[in-house]
């Protein structure tokens, strides 16, 4: 165990039970006497730096025997790859990522370390809100980027859209005190009683996405990095975040309720870059975080867990630069829940919490914060309505670093250029592989979400750098469009319009039920600082994909008032009145899409769920009206129970999606 996770233990953890609960792992022995803090220049202490498969057994979980023996990682001697590993601006402090007491008494520069190339020095203040688009010819429209609002209050390290209410909750941390708007009514967070000392700023929000109007909302503990989803009520649990917020389970009512209740010891393990997902049963499962190698599941209401479950996976992935953190998981159709970190995955079973298989190594690069890239499970795609039919399942991992120590480099002003490069693994597949596609430019820290077309769209982030405080340079400005059902396996990407927006280390992108995508965050500072390179931000823009296309307007389907359910059970048949200006229609070119609104921070959508719905007929009703009938998901290893936007899709133009509960 390396001393920045002792002392993180120490700041977070000190009077509660150990993260793990287990017995010391024969390398987690003290620091030897010359196993120091590392100085600016210091080298590593070597015997920590080896390949992770130099500890490999058996990947277990909760220390229970794994299906089969765990392969060899292919990799090159971390030794050899990280040879000065020096302490980032986050720990020079004296702690991991810094205490932000400490930082009003000790200044770091805004933007830690010199760029390479002088181009890199044009500063983005003042910068208009988005590039001007330029009337492309009529059957390219490339997307179109508008200014929403010029204050989201607070920096959205953190956002998910909330149903039936028409918000999106955005919030970031408490540590600084500061944001750009307070608590109403004069109200005030009580810091220290003896002094009188307090917070009267707001840290998280509900931005109205029809108006802009925000609402402040009191946050107590600490969310700096924490994980969150939806509950079949459409309500947020949020879980972990830093020192005292890292045990804590917090909940928050949709509409119009809308007050935290906050819960700081429900978690066993300190939970700081972890990630939330939901299972096929209903419960929320917990995974890793720094310094945590374990898993739990979120404990009823006002309670607490007694103690985590260890998951050697995660010690097996860790490196020195700790690229496993904020892992990519998704609750496989086959009740699995699949786990990626670093560049191995595997399928953990949710009910004997147990590792049940694992994949072949993606090689190439590190995939995980801070070698941040993005993932999602592709569209699951229903063909039969039989419920023991297990749709095909693919995951989608892209960007990265292939430099293990991107983030120890960008510490010493050395920033490697990101990974352009994508993998594909069919996870229900007996032998997959990884399949590999090309990015026309290597992105990390960038987000990726799924559009009700089935498409996929990367936004945000560099091009070179690693996730962290300056520790990125080289905006990605340019989204892209990847569309994985294209019969020309040479055109999978397509670059769309810029923004001059730069949007890197703690930004989020977010599907809107009206299609388009809503873009906030970004911030690279100790703090809310807005004369650095890239600025503290607070502009949310809105992103409109190509079929928001002006000389295809006439031609997008409507969904009536009144013609869609708002609940559904599983398997049940359903009738959805659409209107739809074509004279001639053909089965094939109808899709019926639900869509789980994801909980975004650090470049990982928890919980994004696209599901194509088995279309069984379409018929004309009457002038311009059709009922699309289609058949409700299977099981809840499909599609988990809650609030979904639904969508109908006729030659890959969608309606406005209605919220829908699947119950």
């Amino acid at each position: 165990m390396r001393l920045p996770y002792l002392l993180l233990l120490l700041l977070i953890a000190a009077g509660t039970a150990a993260a793990h609960d287990q017995p010391a792992d024969a390398n987690d022995k003290p620091v030897a006497a010359n196993d120091k803090p590392a100085a600016a220049n210091d080298q590593p202490a070597v015997a920590n730096d080896k390949p992770v498969a130099a500890n490999d057994k058996p990947v277990a979980a909760n220390d229970q025997p794994a299906a089969a023996q765990a392969p060899k990682v292919d990799v090159t001697d971390f030794r050899s790859l990280n040879q000065h590993k020096v302490l980032g601006p986050h720990e020079k402090f004296g702690n991991p990522f810094g205490n932000p007491d400490d930082f009003k008494d000790k200044n770091l520069p805004n933007d830690v370390g010199t760029p390479q190339f002088q181009a890199d020095l044009q500063s983005f203040v003042g910068q208009p809100a988005a590039a001007p688009v330029i009337s492309p010819p009529v059957d390219d429209f490339l997307g179109k980027f508008e200014l929403f609002t010029d204050n989201s209050g607070v920096s959205a390290m953190h956002s998910v859209v909330l149903p039936n209410c028409d918000h999106v909750l955005m919030y970031d941390a408490t540590i600084w005190r500061i944001s750009k708007i307070l608590l109403p009514n004069g109200q005030c967070r009580i810091l220290n009683e003896t002094t009188g000392e307090k917070d009267c700023f707001a840290h998280s929000v509900l931005l109205n996405t029809k108006t802009a109007q925000l609402i402040p909302l009191e946050l107590h503990t600490d969310t700096w990095c924490s994980s969150g989803g939806l509950t079949l009520e459409g309500n947020l649990i949020s879980t972990g975040g830093f020192q005292g917020g890292a045990n804590t389970v917090r909940y928050l009512d949709g509409c119009p309720k809308c007050a935290w209740r906050e819960y700081p010891a429900a978690l066993s393990a300190p939970r700081w870059y972890s990630t939330q997902a939901q299972t096929a049963d209903g419960r929320m499962i917990v995974i890793g975080g720094r310094a945590a190698q374990s898993f739990e599941y979120i404990p009823k209401e006002g309670t607490s867990n007694a103690k985590p479950f260890f998951f050697d996976f995660l010690q097996q992935t860790q490196d020195p630069d700790e690229n496993n953190l904020y892992p990519f998981v998704f609750l496989s159709p086959d009740r699995n829940i699949f786990v990626f970190a670093n560049n191995r995955s595997v399928l953990l079973n949710p009910d004997t919490n147990t590792v049940v298989r694992e994949f072949p190594v993606l090689h190439g690069g590190h995939r995980n914060y801070p070698a941040s890239g993005m993932a999602v499970l592709l569209p699951l795609e229903l063909k039969t309505s039989d419920p023991k039919e297990i749709p095909d399942a693919e995951v989608l991992v892209c960007g990265g670093s292939s430099h293990i120590d991107s983030y120890t480099l960008a510490s010493k002003n050395m920033f490697y250029q990101a990974l352009r490069d994508c993998g594909r693994l069919k996870i229900t597949r007996e032998r997959p592989s990884w399949r590999r596609e090309l990015m026309p430019t290597p992105r990390i820290m960038g987000d990726m979400v799924i559009l009700p077309t089935g498409e996929v769209l990367m936004v945000n982030g560099a091009q070179r750098g690693a996730s962290g405080w300056g520790f990125a340079r080289d905006p990605n400005l340019t989204p892209v469009l990847f569309n994985y059902k294209s019969p020309d396996k040479n055109h999978l990407f397509k670059e769309l319009a810029p923004t001059t927006i730069p949007r890197m280390y703690h930004s989020t992108a977010v599907v809107l039920p009206e299609g388009k995508v809503l873009i906030a965050g970004s911030n690279t500072n100790n703090g809310y600082i807005y004369d650095a390179m890239y600025p503290t931000e607070l502009r949310v823009e809105k992103f409109s994909p190509p079929y928001f296309s002006p000389t295809r307007a006439d031609k997008k389907p409507k969904l009536v008032d009144g013609g869609c359910p708002k609940t559904m059970t599983y398997g049940q048949e359903l009738t959805i009145k659409v209107n739809l200006n074509e004279k001639k229609i053909f089965l094939k070119n109808f899709k019926v899409t639900m869509y789980v609104p994801a909980f975004t921070t650090h470049g990982v959508a928890m919980n994004q769920r696209l599901v194509k719905l088995l279309v069984k007929d379409a018929v004309k009703v009457g002038e311009g009206r059709y009922d699309v009938t289609c058949v409700a998901p299977p099981n809840s290893a499909v599609a988990p129970t809650g609030y979904y936007m639904l969508t109908v899709v006729h030659n890959m133009l969608p309606t406005e999606a209605k919220w829908v509960q699947l119950k």
